[in-house]
Formats: C-alpha cells, sequence, structure tokens
C-alpha cells in the first residue's frame, strides 16, 4: 500500500472512530431498525394472501425504505463533517500534518459513507427475509443494491463537499438537506408544473362502441363528430424525472412481465409509468382495440420504444458530487490564497 492510501486510510479511521463512538449514531441505527421492521410486518400482514410474489413486494418497500431513511440521515451526518472540525477548532491540527486536503475531503466522504451504510446493514435481515418469502428476482438484488450503495455515497460527498464550501455547519447541513429534497421531491414537483405548462389544446374525432345483443360483442365505430380537448404534455418534461433517485432505481432494475405483457412488481410499474411520460399524446382510435375491446399496446412494446433514464440520472448525481468534493478540496487547501471577512482557515 502507497504511503497516500496509507494517509487516506488513517483519515477513513479518524473519521469512523469519532463517529462510533457517538452514541446519537448507535441510537439512530435502532430506531431505523424499529421504524423499518414495523412498516415491513405492517405490509407483510396486509399483502399476505393478496399478493402472489410478496417476497418482491417486501424488498422493494425495503430498498425504497432504506433510501428514503439514509437521505434524511446522511446529510446530518455529513453536512457538517469540515466546518464543523473548523468551528471546533480541530481541523488545524489535521492540516498541519502530511495528510494532503485531498486525502483529508475524500477520508471524511469514505467514514461518512460508510457510517452511512451502517442503516443499510440493519436493514439486511428484513431483505433476506423477503427472499425466503419467495418471488424475489435475483437481478433486482443485483441492480438494487449497488445503486443504492452509490446513491448513499453520492449524498455523503454532497453533504462533505459543501461543509467544505461553506462556513457555516448548520447552514451547509440545510443546503445538503435542499439538495436531497429537490432530487426526491423537487423533480416530481417539476415534472407535475411542467406537464400541466405546456399542456395543449387539440381537436378529437369521437369514437363509438355499438353493442350487438345477438353475438354479446362490442364493435368500435368511428364518427365524424370531432371535440375538443386539453391534453398534457409529460413528454415535453420527462427528464426532469432522471434526477430522481427512486425513478433511478426503478428504471435501471430490467423489468419482468406477466402474461399480459405489463410489469407484475413494482420496480417494473414505477419504470412504466416514467417509460409511459415519453409518449407524445395520441388521438384515440379504433386501431387502439383488438376484436375483443382490449388495448393493444402492452408496456412491452412501450419499454421496446422508448429510452432509459436511469444513467442519465447517476451521471448527475455522480457530477454534482464530484464537484462538491473538489470545490472542498480547493477551499481546505493550506495555505489559503484568500479568506472570507470575519473566516479562518481552521
Amino acid at each position: 500500500m502507497s504511503a497516500w492510501f496509507r494517509m487516506l486510510r488513517v483519515v477513513i479511521g479518524l473519521e469512523l472512530a469519532q463517529r462510533v463512538r457517538s452514541v446519537a449514531w448507535y441510537v439512530l441505527l435502532v430506531v431505523v431498525a424499529v421504524v423499518v421492521g414495523g412498516v415491513i410486518t405492517v405490509l407483510f400482514l396486509s399483502l399476505e394472501g393478496f399478493q402472489r410474489d410478496l417476497g418482491g413486494a417486501i424488498f422493494a418497500m425495503t430498498i425504497f425504505l432504506v433510501m428514503l431513511v439514509t437521505s434524511l440521515v446522511t446529510p446530518a451526518l455529513s453536512g457538517s463533517a469540515i466546518n464543523g472540525d473548523r468551528d471546533a477548532g480541530t481541523l488545524a491540527s489535521t492540516q498541519v500534518t502530511q495528510v494532503s486536503a485531498a486525502q483529508l475531503v475524500l477520508g471524511k466522504v469514505i467514514g461518512a459513507w460508510i457510517a452511512s451504510l451502517g442503516f443499510l446493514a440493519v436493514c439486511t435481515p428484513f431483505m433476506v427475509g423477503s427472499a425466503m418469502l419467495g418471488g424475489l428476482r435475483l437481478e433486482a438484488v443485483l441492480v438494487a443494491i449497488p445503486i443504492l450503495v452509490l446513491e448513499i455515497g453520492v449524498i455523503s460527498a454532497i453533504g462533505v463537499g459543501l461543509s467544505g464550501l461553506i462556513r457555516r455547519p448548520v447552514l451547509s447541513t440545510v443546503v445538503t438537506y435542499l439538495v436531497v429534497a429537490f432530487f426526491s421531491v423537487g423533480t416530481l414537483i417539476g415534472f407535475g408544473v411542467g406537464t400541466i405548462a405546456f399542456q395543449q389544446e387539440e381537436t378529437r374525432n369521437e369514437i363509438r362502441w355499438d353493442y350487438d345483443e345477438r353475438t354479446g360483442s362490442s364493435t368500435c365505430v368511428e364518427t365524424d363528430r370531432t371535440y375538443e380537448t386539453t391534453v398534457p404534455r409529460p413528454d415535453r418534461v420527462w427528464l426532469m424525472l432522471a434526477a430522481n433517485p427512486y425513478v433511478i432505481m426503478a428504471d435501471a432494475i430490467p423489468p419482468r412481465f406477466d402474461a399480459s405483457g405489463y410489469p407484475d412488481d413494482i420496480f417494473g410499474q414505477i419504470g412504466m409509468a416514467v417509460r409511459s411520460a415519453q409518449e407524445p399524446p395520441r388521438a384515440e382510435s379504433c386501431a387502439d382495440y383488438d376484436e375483443l375491446g382490449q388495448w393493444q399496446d402492452p408496456a412491452r412494446d412501450i419499454y421496446e420504444r422508448t429510452l432509459p433514464s436511469w444513467f442519465v440520472g447517476l451521471g448527475i448525481h455522480l457530477l454534482i458530487a464530484g464537484g462538491a468534493v473538489w470545490g472542498a478540496v480547493g477551499a481546505v487547501r493550506a495555505p489559503a490564497r484568500t479568506l472570507a471577512a470575519g473566516s479562518r482557515i481552521a
């Protein structure tokens, strides 16, 4: 192991030792285990007997719960990692050693990342239990876990980076929460507002269904009558959903279709909704139905003609996290060329 990585390991060890000695971290682990366990138990009792693939549903809910919990806890663990040490006067003792600015920031990022992964670890028994219930797909596990781990690392990097760029610990933590909220909730709000803002008026032809009492079947008939309608345009703003971590998770997992051609798990259903948003609106016609009056455009066909977006959102997250870390490295480099009024380097 080179000297550079040995020094980085020292910083990571110090960061973890500081967090492990904190009673609050253990309390949070217990609270998370109790909350997630309670929700999963209620879900199991509610779906037992009604959900065919109960294990897949429990696993999906556990993954989304862990993502929600870590998005709420990780900013608190990383949002004051650097400026908190500066306010306590302990940052200077590290800066005067052989530890470089890059080693200091990366060590704190990895330390916060590992500490946040503890919340994933306490939820592992629920994932194992879901596998024992049956219906859990291996590809869902192989994709969901790495993406969840990577998303936790992204939040840790953003929090530590902002703590180096912003002088006040409270402000950097709040900004980290705002960034997480923008990705999780703001993208959904923006998508909804954009869908309404870009709606348009269209003139469409009416269709009617003629019922034959002798055969008991219905026949679709296109008429010459027209009507005016307001059509939303989600296809113009669907990319806003690409940065949503829950959409990234669902869109990255390969779907599994039932006999009717529709996704049979939560991941696939969310992915189906996002893929459907890419479709431009079109007027309903008789060609959309078969002889039995069933809609002829199953989800499998929609998946084949639309684009995956999960790698775009993941790239955006990694770019923002990398930019925050790069900025923090420059901010903690000593000696500093300039300082903000009323601030100090250590």
